[in-house]
Formats: C-alpha cells, sequence, structure tokens
C-alpha cells in the first residue's frame, strides 16, 4: 500500500470529470478525436462511441452537426492559437442550449459542454467602479461578497487569505442567519496543499455541484492519463469530495484573488445542497472578484506609498543627524531611539567590537554575547530575521521572553559591528475550523489502495496557543531595516571617501618629508665635512692656545659629528621606506657576533657580557635585517653600559610559521607613561637623554620589520627591556 502526501496526490489528472460536464478531446494538429467522456452519448446520437477514435468531427454531419456549425469550431485554429485560453459560444443540441468552450494544451484541443441554466432571479450592478471608491481593505471583501451574492447566493460565501506558510484565515465571510460563522478561523496548509494552490493560480474558477453525484471517466484510446488542469468540469480528488462532505456542504465554487500575479487567497463558497452555477455566471464572478482584486491592489499601493514618503522623510533626517560625527558607532548611539522604532522593535543592540549599547526592552548582556557569537558562527548573510528566534534557540542560549524575534544586521563583521533588535514573545492564539493534526486514512483510486492524509470530520473551534514567537516582522519591518542599512552604507561611504582624501593628502605630505630628509641628509653631508675639517685646522693651529679655545673647538667638532650620525640615520629611515627589497633565507649568526663585538668597543663597554644562543634563519633583506640589528644591539649594549654587570642575551626561536627573536638587556628600562612614543622619530625617553642618541634608530627598525612581512615589539620593567622581533619563517 502506497502512502501519498497531500502535496504529491496528482489532482490535475483525476480521469474523470464532473457530471454536469461533456468533454471531447481532438488532436490539435490532425483534428481527429483522441479522448471524450464517456457521457456524450447523452447528448450526441452516437451509438457505439468507439467509432469517434481517430475521426473527425466532420466525419459525422449528423451527430456532431451542431459542433461544426459553431463559430468557434469554423475558425478552430485562430481561437487556439495561444495555449491554455478559453473561448466561449452556445450551441443548441437537440431542443437545448448548451455553453460551447474551447482550449488548446499539450498537442489537444479541449471541447468541452454544459447545459445553460437560466437565473431568472439574478441581479447584476453595472457599477463596476463601487470597489475603487472604498478606502479600507475589510470593506473592499465585504462589498465583493456582496456583490456575488446576487450572481451565485451560496448559504456560506468568504473570503479566504493565505498565509506565509501557506494556511489560510476567512477574513470576510457572508452567510445565511442558520449557518455558523468561520470569520477569523484559520484553515491549516494541508487543506489547500501547493499542487492545489497551483492549480488555482492557473483555472481560477472551480465548481464543484454536487460532490455525491457519480462521475463519468475519461475514455482514451492511448489509456494515457488526460490533464484536466484547464478544464471546467475537472473531477475532484476523493480526499477533497470528502472534506467537503465532513464540513456539511454538497456544492462549492471557489474564486481566485490574484495580486501581483500571486495567489492571495480566494472567494470561496459552500451551500449544503447540491448547486450548479451557470458558466456565465461563474465568469461574471470571476470579473467582480478580479475588480476587487485590482482595488485593493490599489489600496495597498497608495498606503505602501505614503509608508515609504513618510519613512523616507524619518530616513533624511537620521541621516542629518548622523552626519553631524564623525564616527558611524557615535551616530548609531546618538539616534538609537529611532533606530529602534523604525522596524517597531521592542529593543535594540548596537555593538562594536567589545562595546554594546542598548536601548528599549532588551534581554541581559550574558544573552545578547550569546547572540552576537551565535550569529557570527551560523549567519552566512549580512541580515538574519526570525520571529521564533525562543522557541528554535531558548533553551541552547539560555535566552528569555525579550529574545523572542531578532533581526541582525552585519555592519562589518571583521570589527564585529552589528545591530540586533528584538522583540518580545507574543501569546498567540490561533482558532482553527477544526483541530489541524493530521490522520492517516485508507482510499482508493482506479483500483488501487493508497495511504493519505484523510480530512478531519470536525470543524469545532479547535484553539491552539503557541509560545516561543514574537510578532510577525512584516514587509514594512524590512524595508524599515533596509532604509537604516541604506543609510549605514551611504554613510560608510562617505566616511571613508574622507578618510581616504585625508589618508592621501597624508602620503603625499610623507613622500615630501622623506624626499626633503633624503636631500637634506645628502646634499648637508659636505658642508658638515668641510666645517669639521675647518675646525679641526683650526684647533691644530693653536699650538699656544688657551685651553679654554680647544675645549669650545673640540666642542663644535662633537656636535658636527652628532649632526653627522643624525643625518646618517635620518637617511637610513629614507632608505628604508623607499629602498627596494630581496627576501632570502638569511644566516644570522655572524651577523649577530660581529655587531656585538663591535658595539662593546662603540660604546667604550668592554665588560659587557652578550650572551647569543640559538640563531634560526630568517627571512628577510640582507641589508636591512643588518640595520635591524645594529639599531637593537647597539641600544642594548649603550642603555645597560652603565651598569656594575651589563648583560644581554639573544637568543631566536621556531613558532609555527614564524621566527621570533628575543634581544634582552639589564638596562635603565623604558617608563610605562612613554611607551606611546616608543618608535616615533626623533622621540627619546626622559631617561635616555643622558646616553648619545637622537630618536630615530627605533624608527629605522620599525620601519623595516613592516616592509619585510614582520613586527617589532617590546617587554620593560626596572630590570631591563626585551625587544621582540617577529620574521617570516624561510
Amino acid at each position: 500500500m502506497n502512502f501519498v502526501e497531500c502535496h504529491e496526490e496528482p489532482i490535475h489528472i483525476p480521469g474523470y470529470i464532473q457530471s454536469f460536464g461533456y468533454l471531447i478531446g481532438i488532436d490539435a494538429n490532425s483534428h481527429s478525436i483522441t479522448f471524450f467522456s464517456k457521457n456524450i452519448t447523452d447528448i450526441f446520437n452516437i451509438e457505439n462511441p468507439e467509432q469517434l477514435f481517430d475521426k473527425k468531427i466532420t466525419d459525422f454531419p449528423e451527430s456532431l452537426k451542431s459542433i461544426i456549425e459553431s463559430d468557434i469550431y469554423n475558425s478552430l485554429d485562430k481561437f487556439t492559437r495561444r495555449e491554455n485560453e478559453t473561448y466561449f459560444d452556445k450551441v443548441v443540441i437537440g431542443d437545448k442550449e448548451y455553453h460551447f468552450s474551447v482550449f488548446r494544451s499539450k498537442g489537444n484541443i479541449f471541447l468541452e459542454f454544459e447545459k445553460v441554466i437560466a437565473n431568472p432571479n439574478k441581479r447584476i450592478s453595472n457599477k463596476y467602479d463601487n470597489f475603487y471608491i472604498i478606502d479600507d481593505e475589510q470593506e473592499i471583501w465585504e462589498q465583493l461578497l456582496t456583490t456575488l451574492s446576487s450572481i451565485v447566493n451560496y448559504d456560506r460565501m468568504m473570503v479566504y487569505k493565505f498565509m506565509m506558510d501557506g494556511s489560510g484565515k476567512v477574513v470576510a465571510e457572508r452567510r445565511s442567519e442558520n449557518m455558523e460563522s468561520y470569520l477569523g478561523l484559520h484553515y491549516p496548509e494541508s487543506d489547500i496543499p501547493r499542487q492545489a494552490r497551483e492549480l488555482y493560480l492557473k483555472k481560477r474558477k472551480r465548481i464543484f455541484s454536487n460532490v455525491y453525484s457519480e462521475t463519468v471517466p475519461i475514455l482514451s484510446k492511448t489509456h494515457e492519463t488526460i490533464d484536466l488542469t484547464y478544464s471546467a468540469s475537472r473531477g475532484m480528488s476523493p480526499i477533497h469530495g470528502q472534506y467537503i462532505k465532513n464540513s456539511g456542504a454538497s456544492s462549492s465554487f471557489s474564486v481566485s484573488i490574484i495580486i501581483d500575479d500571486h495567489l492571495w487567497g480566494l472567494v470561496t463558497c459552500q451551500n449544503p445542497e447540491p448547486k450548479h452555477i451557470d458558466l456565465e455566471d461563474r465568469v461574471q464572478a470571476g470579473i467582480f472578484t478580479a475588480l476587487a482584486s485590482n482595488a485593493y491592489s490599489s489600496f495597498r499601493s497608495k498606503n505602501e506609498l505614503k509608508y515609504r514618503l513618510e519613512l523616507n522623510e524619518k530616513s533624511s533626517q537620521l541621516k542629518s543627524e548622523f552626519l553631524k560625527n564623525n564616527s558611524l558607532f557615535d551616530s548609531l548611539i546618538q539616534s538609537k531611539k529611532e533606530i529602534n522604532e523604525l522596524p517597531e522593535a521592542d529593543g535594540l543592540a548596537i555593538v562594536s567590537e567589545e562595546n554594546i549599547v542598548t536601548e528599549g526592552v532588551v534581554p541581559s548582556r550574558d544573552i545578547i554575547e550569546n547572540i552576537i557569537h551565535w550569529s557570527h558562527e551560523n549567519v552566512e548573510d549580512n541580515i538574519y530575521i526570525s520571529r521564533s528566534f525562543l522557541k528554535d534557540h531558548g533553551e541552547k542560549l539560555n535566552l528569555d521572553e525579550n529574545a523572542a524575534g531578532i533581526i541582525v544586521y552585519f555592519i562589518d563583521r571583521g570589527k564585529k559591528n552589528m545591530l540586533i533588535w528584538f522583540r518580545k514573545e507574543f501569546d498567540e492564539h490561533i482558532n482553527w475550523a477544526g483541530n489541524p493534526e493530521k490522520t492517516i486514512g485508507v482510499f482508493t483510486q482506479n483500483g488501487e489502495e493508497k495511504q493519505i492524509v484523510s480530512p478531519r470530520t470536525s470543524f469545532q473551534i479547535f484553539t491552539e496557543n503557541i509560545k516561543g514567537n514574537s510578532r510577525r516582522w512584516n514587509s514594512r519591518n524590512i524595508a524599515a531595516l533596509q532604509s537604516v542599512r541604506d543609510l549605514i552604507l551611504e554613510t560608510s561611504h562617505k566616511n571613508y571617501n574622507t578618510i581616504k582624501r585625508l589618508n592621501d593628502e597624508l602620503k603625499k605630505v610623507n613622500e615630501e618629508l622623506d624626499s626633503f630628509s633624503y636631500t637634506i641628509s645628502h646634499d648637508l653631508g659636505t658642508p658638515l665635512t668641510v666645517m669639521k675639517l675647518n675646525a679641526q685646522m683650526l684647533l691644530n693651529s693653536l699650538t699656544d692656545g688657551s685651553e679654554k679655545s680647544k675645549s669650545k673647538i673640540n666642542s663644535i667638532i662633537e656636535e658636527i659629528d652628532n649632526m653627522a650620525v643624525m643625518m646618517h640615520d635620518v637617511l637610513q629611515l629614507s632608505r628604508a621606506k623607499h629602498s627596494e627589497i630581496q627576501l632570502e633565507s638569511i644566516k644570522t649568526n655572524n651577523t649577530i657576533e660581529k655587531i656585538s663585538e663591535n658595539a662593546k668597543i662603540t660604546f667604550n663597554s668592554p665588560k659587557s657580557e652578550i650572551i647569543i644562543k640559538e640563531c634560526p634563519d630568517v627571512l628577510a633583506d640582507k641589508t636591512m635585517l643588518h640595520q635591524v640589528f645594529l639599531n637593537i644591539i647597539n641600544n642594548a649594549v649603550k642603555y645597560s653600559s652603565s651598569q656594575e654587570n651589563p648583560k644581554i642575551e639573544i637568543h631566536g626561536t621556531e613558532d609555527g610559521d614564524c621566527i621570533i627573536y628575543k634581544i634582552s638587556d639589564n638596562g635603565i628600562g623604558i617608563p610605562e607613561e612613554e611607551k606611546h612614543k616608543m618608535f616615533k622619530i626623533f622621540n627619546r625617553m626622559d631617561n635616555a637623554k643622558k646616553f648619545k642618541g637622537n630618536g630615530v634608530g627605533l624608527s629605522i627598525v620599525h620601519r623595516i620589520m613592516k616592509r619585510i612581512g614582520g613586527n617589532v615589539d617590546y617587554e620593560s620593567n626596572k630590570d631591563g627591556t626585551s625587544f621582540i622581533l617577529k620574521f617570516k619563517k624561510p
């Protein structure tokens, strides 16, 4: 026994039609008869229906005379040029008048007949514009039901709106006094499953005249199943037939409500007694339903335009406030009340790295941090929306009622900048038309037993209480969110352009400064050399001069030497930025040993103990690497030379893809309050001013390490300083 899901039932190919209809199918090319309903002999004088197969309508000039003489049949190619478009005519068969419909579908032309039923009580209004003067959604649908009641006049008439999940709700109703009200009741998705909704979009008027009448089988020479999607008399599925019987009805009629090419809902009518509606009346009902649908669409568009204009006005005001601040985070905080209210949220969290600023009713900080962590791990898009967040993740994330619904918007994932809107838990009570729980039943179709979801037998109100949800985030809330997003992107773009312009100006100034430094350092070299030579000659000429004069000249020579060293260092700094580099694997041991020995001589510190341990190879530029170790080791020797037992230790280690060198000394250390200016040019620590130097060396090191893809840092206390050089591993 096969189990068939509701949405899997092939309701478009039932294999039979309803008893009020008569059907003949002909091949679209040859016009030969390929299938027909078994009851065709009831209206046409044909003794043996089997003789119809492979014959043309014109082969039966007497029996099928009324078809042959009809205007539609005589222009069949013209009327069947387009697929699935139905054309109507009337023909007299015997002494009775019939509606004659023609359409082409999937290689066949369908010729469909049903009796004309006169309705002397029909009162149709000619005021087609009545719907457009109504400025209220509910009134539009009530006016539609009032209008249709004069055409079809079923005992129960309802406007049924589809929800986002496929379930439905009765939003308007007109009924006889003895009928129970269904207004406001909900119906589960399985009542009108997916494939049924798709058919309502294609075939927009559907009638079941009598659910208790016998169906009429379709006879086909090839025994293939015929697609009856567009047939007015298509038979109903046994499941739907049982559903109508269970509801206490014998007849039903429905018209699709189409809004923006989507199935918005249905006008659905039920009658306790069998009732057939004439084809013309069904068409008329379809016209009025289309008019009401267009009026509703116009009403909705007008309201939406009004809302969008109001939203644009609020966004413009927000934009003005945003542009008053240089920081996006500051702008968001200043306007947090307005940002919270735009999507009608209960609360808002503004997140920037480790900072969280809230507005309105929000969960605790711990819960917000849980949501932030969950969002980074689970949300792939920039926007995440849920009204069932508490129900879906409450236990795992330890949520409370203030986080039942959320919207997450990632401003910048890298900087952990995001907005989170919150909605409180909403106690939802849904009144269903009967218990929506599915039950399984067995049905026989085409001689085969099948298990399928059985239609419920009771339509008594069943109330479902739903926990863990918030109010729905509607389309306007989403539009407000998008407005905030666009405003943030626009503001960020303007800030980016401002920062880019300032960076470009700063880059130009730095380039000019580097060029100036290079020029000064290079061009002043010769005058300084001349000045020093002249001073030395003057010193040598003072054979009998006073000691005071000699001291002053020596002081001049010393300052010239200091200036020359500083200019040399500035030149090295400029080269560190602009020189071409060639990265290669370099052995460091010999370089470190030579620099260490020379440093002891340079700074007249023979008692300095320099311990050199492991020296792994590094990836660097040979010339620049020498500059780095020269400056760091020289500083270590220089600033520890005044100690009683100066000690320097140099040690290299591997750390994953990196090589870490640590150069430690027991020198004067670096005061905590001066750490911020360590790598700035010409900056010297207060406790280092008794030592010779110009404050350029560490700037050179910092610039070189950045250029070769490494980094420089340090640790310092009263017992000394350790510089940490991080290189890429070869």
